[in-house]
């Protein structure tokens, strides 16, 4: 007799963020990512809100890789009494932890600003956790090697395997009666500047596939041309780039692109700063971690020489206000937090500068904002008008786009029984699912938030 399989699509279903999926295979319970809700106000509210599901029967969790909206909720489920193993790939672990102190200490210092600047509605402010709890997940992490079968209970055995998008990255395959399930995670790109090309599934009996870039193709365009377009731009205006940036992957790569740049004096000789403690932490895990990307054309200490690195918040405000000309790459990506918005707030207003966007911007983000042309902006309870130019380069994300998300599931042999089109705005995830249907004769299937389908 066949085991019931249940999954409950905890996260990510009709929005990008929050990826958290708890698949019930027979009687074990594994969770698939764990990751915070960004975004729109009514996603990042579920972040105080308990799981729908008793934390208790977790018997474990997987995670695909280290970004916030994958594992940015690990501090809470352990809060709520979660004491079991966490399970990912050793960089992948070094970069959760980094992400979880870096997240926990910046919500600390946010509700403190709060309560001293009286700009929130709460009395007082509170964080959504703070950086004692996030270091206590790291006592159930465990990691596993990359491209192994793993037993991990009785019946239930998995693989993780290198998908690129990021340092530690894997899609996750689990074998379980008979059939195999595969989490595609976030899907990385053929032509990463640092990683490998993402391995390819060659069995799916259910799979669940992210939809992030799922309606449309990555811009055919010179991502170098177009840095040293606006960075010259910029400069003759006298103004600073500033460059909001994810601090995994996206800082390392722009890091080796403006150093390439710079060594070639195809840009002019302006100061180029770093202003990500957490950034700075991740090129410690690259330097650890060569088997994982392409370290023959990357050698840190030589890039590192080209760049400022900013330690401490003194130094941040030492970089505003000198007015000189200057390149400027600092975290959050889609400028929800982090020592961008200090930036923002100052230069934001001034048609000299240029703020540069190079990747995802999420729904309800201040990056959506700016992306979208918006004419001010929100800083900790104060408007900012929008005067400096925004700029965006697109094909500089680490998400696969509508082609290659194709690509990487072109070598599956058999037809799915379930596909679950997952991790993707709604039109991005519809879009995509006129296309697998188009080109594969799939019949992908879109599930709701909260919404428990039995296989």
């Amino acid at each position: 007799m066949k085991s019931k399989v249940k999954i409950h699509f905890l996260g990510a279903s009709g929005t990008v963020t929050g990826s958290k999926y708890l698949v019930e295979f027979g009687e074990k319970k594994i969770l698939i990512d764990c990751g915070l809700f960004q975004g729109l106000k009514k996603l990042r509210e579920l972040n105080w809100t308990y799981l729908p599901v008793d934390v208790n029967d977790i018997d474990a969790v997987l995670l695909t890789h280290g970004h916030l909206d994958h594992v940015g909720f690990l501090p809470r489920l352990v809060k709520m009494g979660y004491k079991k193993s966490i399970y990912g790939t050793e960089p992948s672990l070094e970069i959760a932890r980094t992400i979880l102190m870096d997240s926990g200490k910046i919500q600390e210092e946010e509700a403190k600003r709060a309560n001293e600047d009286g700009y929130s509605k709460h009395h007082p402010a509170v964080a959504l956790y703070n950086l004692e709890e996030a270091i206590q997940v790291f006592d159930y992490m465990q990691s596993l090697p990359e491209g192994e079968w793993i037993p991990l209970f009785e019946g239930i055995e998995i693989r993780f395997q290198y998908v690129s998008h990021i340092i530690g990255a894997c899609y996750i395959e689990i074998n379980f009666d008979g059939k195999r399930y595969v989490f595609s995670g976030d899907v990385g790109r053929k032509s990463d500047p640092l990683l490998f090309p993402p391995k390819k599934p060659e069995n799916a009996d259910v799979l669940l596939i992210e939809t992030t870039y799922g309606d449309r193709l990555h811009p055919d365009e010179n991502v170098m041309e177009n840095l040293v377009e606006v960075i010259k731009m910029t400069a003759a205006n006298g103004g600073s780039l500033l460059i909001p940036s994810f601090a995994v992957e996206r800082t390392q790569n722009l890091m080796f692109m403006l150093a390439k740049l710079k060594d070639k004096k195809i840009i002019p000789d302006i100061p180029m700063i770093m202003d990500s403690p957490m950034g700075d932490r991740v090129l410690s895990i690259f330097k650890n971690y060569k088997d994982w990307y392409n370290s023959d054309i990357a050698d840190f200490d030589s890039i590192m020489s080209h760049f400022k690195i900013v330690k401490h918040y003194k130094q941040t405000w030492e970089t505003i206000d000198n007015q000189e000309s200057k390149i400027v790459i600092a975290g959050s990506g889609m400028v929800t937090g982090g020592r961008i918005l200090t930036y923002l707030e100052h230069y934001l207003d001034q048609p000299e500068h240029t703020v540069l966007l190079v990747g995802y911007q999420g729904e309800g983000t201040r990056g959506r904002a700016m992306k979208d042309g918006v004419h001010e902006i929100k800083f900790r309870g104060k408007f900012v008008d929008v005067k400096a130019r925004i700029h965006c380069i697109e094909s500089l994300s680490s998400h696969a786009d509508q082609a290659e998300l194709l690509d990487w599931i072109s070598e599956i042999k058999n037809t799915p029984e379930h596909v679950f089109l997952v991790h993707g705005e709604e039109q991005a995830r519809d879009a995509f699912r006129v296309k697998l249907k188009d080109a594969r004769g799939w019949n992908p299937q879109l599930p709701e938030l909260f919404q428990i389908v039995e296989l």
